[in-house]
């Protein structure tokens, strides 16, 4: 076995060419018949062809116009006009890991009979990319180009803004997220014991060593991790791995209904996704941020349920899927900086400072701000965070501090069922694998995850939000309904929060 980078360069055209010999589907190249560019062009657009007619485009990542062996993220959009001669070629080959890892999402859910068709094609990506990214790095004005087009359109739709008159309907809507907002307030200020409960409440712990037992691995395997991102490396993932282990929160969750479990993701027979309650899985990705100047990574873990039950008819809330996601943005220390939570819909997005951050003053506008529910102490060695979710409705109400080595464990404090999560990557559910071994990703093209359409899409339009409600990949969260908001935005905790 061998890479592409042991290859001679002047080797590489006549390989594609001799790779793509044949191919009678191709369509017209943009460059120059005959060379290796035509040829790549032709390769990547005959793939991005098929991919779209059989509906199969993952949305995780941005398509770059005119570099279609590129995709980028919020992350590596933010600074694609302050690159330096020495980072550009890091970042564009960050770009070409997030191409590469999605196109093998792609074509790994197209048919037996287009894979076979288009496996030249296919097989000539893998040096395309590496050839045109050298082509692109040594050409002056194509990068220039490319720091232009590596944008990353918001998430927010315009057009149904400009429909639903949002410089009108919006006071309205600022009332009702007023209203939201002050409800949750409460519910924190709320006496842990004094919380309802409709069930029993079951705690769920990662089924990984104890975070005293890798505490003396976090440290040089946090700081590797920051340099990579800082850097735009990719992460070793042992690395991320002791990093993930070592700050995966325990949910504790109020089991009323079927609904209220914890599980992993499976595909049907049908090639329907469902949640499967029979084995607690997490999900979990590293994620980079920007902070004060500093690049600062992020652990995020996200819990899925079956669904969130309608209470009634009328019940626009309710509907197929719920998840629950929790962010962990951490120092060059090692020590968490802040938290923050949402569900997959966007939905219900409230930080968690540590001392810290001082927060900025909200300024006088209806834009929402950031909601504060709870502030949290630092967190020692042997502990992990608890975070209590409410039934039905899987709403976080509560975060506390599990108990230290000495101190009674949570098990005998809660007096009810505890069960073990597996850790798994986030990405596995772009790649759901069926009883037949057909492939299928549980989001949509439009980055939804298909049947998990809510009611109050019927309501909030207006706002421009598209679907909400509905489940959504990793990158496609629009957080609030006034003003702009994106959960993966890297400069989200500079418009919020101060260093104390």
């Amino acid at each position: 076995m061998f890479s592409h980078a042991a290859l001679p360069c002047r080797l590489l055209p006549s390989l594609v060419l001799a790779a793509l010999a044949g191919c009678s589907t191709v369509p017209q190249p943009r460059s120059t018949p005959g060379t290796l560019a035509s040829a790549c062009e032709s390769a990547y657009a005959a793939v991005d062809q098929a991919v779209a007619a059989a509906g199969v485009q993952d949305a995780e990542d941005t398509r770059v116009p005119g570099f279609p062996y590129l995709r980028v993220n919020r992350f590596l959009a933010s600074v694609r006009h302050q690159l330096t001669n020495a980072d550009f070629p890091a970042w564009m080959d960050a770009g070409l890991r997030l191409d590469r890892a999605a196109r093998a999402v792609e074509v790994a859910q197209l048919s037996a009979e287009a894979q076979r068709q288009l496996k030249n094609q296919i097989d000539a990506l893998a040096a395309c990319g590496p050839a045109l990214r050298d082509l692109d790095l040594a050409d002056p004005g194509r990068r220039a180009a490319l720091s232009k087009a590596a944008a990353v359109p918001d998430d927010y739709a315009t057009g149904l803004r400009i429909a639903g008159l949002y410089w009108l309907t919006r006071w309205p809507f600022a009332w009702g997220v007023q209203r939201y907002q002050s409800g949750v307030l409460n519910t924190f200020a709320t006496r842990l014991a004094d919380l309802p409960l409709d069930g029993q409440v079951v705690r769920y712990g990662p089924a990984t060593v104890q975070p005293a037992n890798i505490a003396g691995q976090v440290p040089a395997a946090l700081a590797r991790v920051q340099q990579a991102g800082a850097r735009f490396l990719a992460p070793d993932p042992a690395d991320v791995a002791v990093v993930l282990a070592a700050h995966a929160p325990v949910f504790e969750v109020d089991e009323a209904l079927p609904e209220d479990r914890i599980g992993n993701l499976r595909l049907a027979a049908s090639g329907k996704p469902y949640v499967h309650t029979g084995a607690a899985t997490v999900y979990s990705r590293m994620a980079f941020a920007r902070f004060g100047g500093r690049v600062l990574p992020q652990a995020v873990y996200t819990a899925w349920f079956p669904a969130r039950p309608k209470t009634g008819p009328l019940d626009v809330l309710g509907g197929e899927f719920d998840a629950v996601v929790w962010r962990v943005t951490l120092t060059e220390d090692g020590a968490p900086l802040v938290y923050d939570s949402m569900h997959a819909c966007g939905c219900y997005h409230q930080f968690f400072p540590t001392p810290r951050l001082v927060a900025r003053p909200q300024p006088v506008a209806l834009d929402e701000w950031a909601l504060v529910p709870q502030r949290l102490p630092e967190v020692i060695p042997g502990q992990r965070l608890r975070l209590r979710l409410a039934s039905r409705s899987h709403y976080l109400v509560r975060v506390t501090l599990e108990p230290a080595a000495g101190q009674p464990s949570a098990a005998a404090e809660l007096g009810g069922t505890v069960r073990p999560y597996a850790l798994r990557p986030d990405d596995d559910l772009r790649a759901l694998t069926g009883p037949t071994g057909e492939v299928r990703s549980l989001y949509g093209p439009d980055g939804m995850v298909p049947g998990s359409e809510r009611g109050e899409r019927y309501l909030f339009w207006p706002m421009g939000v598209r679907e909400p409600g509905a489940m959504r990949q990793w990158g496609r969260h629009a957080t609030a309904f006034i003003g702009r908001r994106h959960f993966d935005d890297p400069a989200l905790l500079d418009r919020y929060f101060t260093p104390r």
